[in-house]
């Protein structure tokens, strides 16, 4: 049981190093996050590790991602079968280096995660995240922001949002990358620009269909390595803990990470 930020991280680490090969984070995708971070720092793994999830936070967009949304009984059942696949993990280097698997917010998205204290998210449930994006709007300003994929298509663009995707749902159940495969090797970036109100109005109630990447307001892109440069700095998360506001790139390493999944 942990008791305070970063204690997952460290007891996983702890369990690693005493010879375990099957950790189960069991909580949301906070303590799944610290889950990872704790087998894959200061060296991502290289086999043998077996990675598995107990959904019991206020989100579960990862669990949700792999199928994992059942009844806690059937998760059971799930991990005691032990079905594991290879999936991507993503490294973000800025501020300090950090590895995720399901998704990483910057802009808009980062003051949403300012306003998301752990008294908010106890009272709100679900809709804790609609709530903190309520109190944010007030905040809401673009970023002039570069962003290169692969290190050659360079684009320079007034940015309120910008998502990089290994699954395919933030906040709760949002499709903010509906096509995301955490298995293909490629990161699901989808940029939102500064738009008027009407539009981004439109662009929400798109968002909540997951029909956004047919838009032209958004802009959708695959890659393996993005790098991303704002002003002001933008801050990100790693599956929704704030991580910093330096410039940032996100990598994917392939394959990384067995994880157990539902049978097929």
């Amino acid at each position: 049981m942990t008791h305070r930020a970063g204690e997952a991280e460290t007891l996983a680490r702890r369990a690693v190093r005493a010879g375990c090969d099957y950790v189960i984070a069991a909580g949301g995708d906070g303590t799944l996050n610290e889950v990872i971070n704790g087998i894959a720092t200061p060296n991502p793994p290289r086999g043998g590790i077996c990675v598995g999830v107990v959904p019991l936070g206020t989100a579960n967009d990862f669990a949700r991602s792999i199928g994992l949304m059942g009844d806690i009984d059937a998760t059971i059942d799930i991990l005691q079968v032990k079905t594991s696949a290879r999936i991507d993990l993503v490294r973000m280097t800025g501020e300090r280096t950090r590895y995720f698997v399901n998704a990483s917010s910057g802009g808009f998205s980062g003051v949403v995660d300012e306003k998301l204290t752990p008294e908010i998210k106890s009272a709100w449930g679900p809709l804790a995240y609609l709530r903190s994006a309520a109190a944010a709007l007030p905040e809401l300003h673009a970023y002039r922001t570069t962003v290169t994929f692969d290190d050659t298509e360079r684009l320079v663009i007034d940015l309120y949002n910008v998502i990089v995707a290994n699954g395919r749902f933030v906040a709760c159940g949002l499709p903010i990358a509906p096509q995301a495969d955490p298995g293909d090797g490629l990161l699901d970036a989808v940029l939102i620009p500064k738009r008027s109100a009407a539009e981004m109005a439109l662009l929400a109630a798109e968002m909540l269909l997951g029909k956004h990447l047919s838009s032209d307001v958004v802009t959708f892109r695959r890659a393996k390595k993005i790098s991303v440069r704002s002003h002001p700095g933008m801050w990100f998360n790693a599956d929704g803990e704030l991580i910093g506001n330096e410039p940032t790139v996100f990598k994917i390493l392939p394959r990384a990470l067995d994880f157990i999944v539902r049978k097929r």
